[in-house]
């Protein structure tokens, strides 16, 4: 009898809360967003601390309530943003709702300075090899990376039954004590609509593209959106934000399509070559991660040219070219490697994913064969820049690592001379002893203003519109009393395009 009650309270006690996952609407460093779907209960809460209490939920100092919940694919989709949290900081947390509580979980927010080394984990497709993407997931788990970049293709028809098994196979990236490992998504041609990862991961960007800034001015990623056009409001806003973003030591994107695609049944796109890869190279972005043709493969640094030693509109560089790194592995139907250019480092077809260590000085590369995750040894939590015993590392033209050298790679200021970008000349301007600075600049025409100022961060901290503003120069105050001494970044925008941005320090 004691045996049967003791197993009913138990059971009384697990939550009725699953398939986890974690993920950023916005800075990394201070920001989290928890989700999971609430499969039955009512009243779910959120208990948090830096400290590790365990599964004694009453010992937790914080709590915080969903902050939306989103059925969809015949799910409750629950979602907790936290805010305002301390950077490289563990979290633990339990989900207590009106019939129990989830298992006591955790996450880290990123660092936000640029002396802190970045583990990263790239890949996609992982859509209908379930096995194959279970190794996968098992092998995020054991190699502890600060967030994975996912270049879309999920699942294989986008519905509710294969986003359950999806969501249920990423459990996987959890280690056995409860970390939770981010997750960065972009769409793929499986990923039916848009609405599918707004819904799915807690998204803010409707349009599918937008940018994440890493370790301060360390590292900004750009995820961008295949499924919708390469050019018009995605090519300005890219543009825009390269602009804004020389003082990053780093910048690297993702997004699905391959620009030239390393199997022979893919077609190039184009004009994600026009309109991507030639920002990528003004703008001096180190490294592009690519889905889609279900294959492996690494460039040498490339640009974009079609002269003398150039291959499908391309040729290598460098010492500014971009790595193009793909396409996509996870657990999707391999495609043969046949499709070669003269710039291709290595190709192979086998399931896979990138890894990259990420610091000042240098990006290291290497591509993980993951069939093998059963026998890889989890490395310590506290040494993830390790290469664990029993980890099976692509042979990359004779090297597993690939290493981008800063000191090869072009200086803002030649870039600037490069370019020869009006929008990009950055004035500096020094706040007044109340809190005030002036600005100026001029409108050709009429338009809605923007005013957005970032911190030294890159976290937007004041933004203010004007609108329908008549063509004329003008100059205005921007207000920073409330704002902690330091250096800003003040970007003007007219009808959604920069227009001048200006430095502003703040003593």
């Amino acid at each position: 009898m004691f045996i049967v009650l003791s197993i009913i309270l138990a059971k009384g006690l697990s939550a009725k809360s699953d398939k986890f996952r974690c993920m950023w609407r916005q800075d990394p460093a201070t920001s989290m967003t928890i989700g999971w779907d609430q499969v039955s209960g009512t009243s779910p809460v959120v208990y948090f601390d830096t400290k590790d209490h365990g599964n004694d939920v009453a010992k937790y100092r914080y709590k915080k309530m969903p902050d939306t919940t989103r059925v969809f694919h015949e799910m409750r989709n629950t979602f907790v943003r936290f805010n305002n949290l301390v950077p490289n900081t563990v979290y633990y947390l339990i989900v207590k709702d009106s019939e129990g509580q989830s298992r006591r979980l955790s996450f880290r927010t990123a660092p936000n300075d640029a002396d802190t080394r970045l583990s990263i984990i790239a890949g996609g497709d992982s859509r209908n090899q379930r096995e194959a993407c279970r190794k996968a997931n098992l092998l995020v788990s054991k190699l502890h990376p600060h967030f994975v970049l996912f270049g879309g293709d999920m699942t294989d028809n986008d519905n509710a039954a294969q986003w359950k098994t999806w969501l249920e196979d990423w459990q996987l990236t959890i280690t056995e004590d409860g970390r939770m490992t981010p997750i960065v998504v972009s769409r793929g041609n499986h990923e039916y609509s848009n609405k599918t990862l707004i819904e799915l991961f807690d998204l803010p960007f409707t349009n599918l593209y937008y940018k994440l800034a890493f370790g301060g001015n360390l590292l900004s990623v750009y995820t961008l959106n295949s499924l919708i056009s390469a050019a018009g409001d995605q090519k300005d806003w890219l543009q825009e934000q390269l602009a804004a973003d020389q003082d990053f030591i780093w910048r690297m994107t993702q997004y699905h399509f391959p620009i030239r695609p390393h199997v022979k049944i893919k077609t190039n796109k184009n004009d994600q070559a026009i309109h991507w890869s030639n920002l990528f190279k003004t703008y001096d972005v180190g490294v592009a991660i690519e889905s889609d043709a279900h294959l492996a493969k690494i460039t040498y640094p490339i640009k974009p040219y079609s002269g003398p030693g150039s291959d499908e509109g391309f040729i290598r560089d460098d010492q500014g070219g971009t790595v193009y790194l793909g396409e996509g592995g996870w657990g999707a139907p391999l495609r043969k490697n046949d499709s070669n250019k003269s710039w291709t480092m290595e190709s192979g077809s086998f399931n896979h994913f990138n890894w990259l260590w990420v610091d000042r000085n240098d990006i290291q590369i290497r591509t993980v064969k993951t069939l093998n995750a059963d026998q890889v040894v989890p490395l310590n939590i506290n040494n993830v820049f390790a290469i664990p015993e029993g980890v099976d590392l692509w042979s990359m033209a004779g090297n597993v690592v690939y290493t981008i050298d800063k000191k090869s790679r072009p200086s803002a200021e030649t870039l600037l001379a490069a370019r020869g970008d009006d929008a990009s000349q950055t004035t500096l301007l020094k706040a007044s002893a109340d809190g005030k600075v002036r600005f100026g600049y001029t409108l050709d025409a009429q338009a809605n203003l923007e005013f957005s100022l970032y911190n030294n961060n890159h976290v937007e901290v004041l933004k203010t519109a004007l609108p329908t503003q008549a063509p004329g120069k003008y100059e205005r105050n921007f207000e920073l009393k409330s704002l902690p001494p330091g250096k800003y970044l003040l970007i003007i925008r007219a009808n959604k395009k920069l227009i001048q941005k200006y430095k502003i320090l703040k003593t």
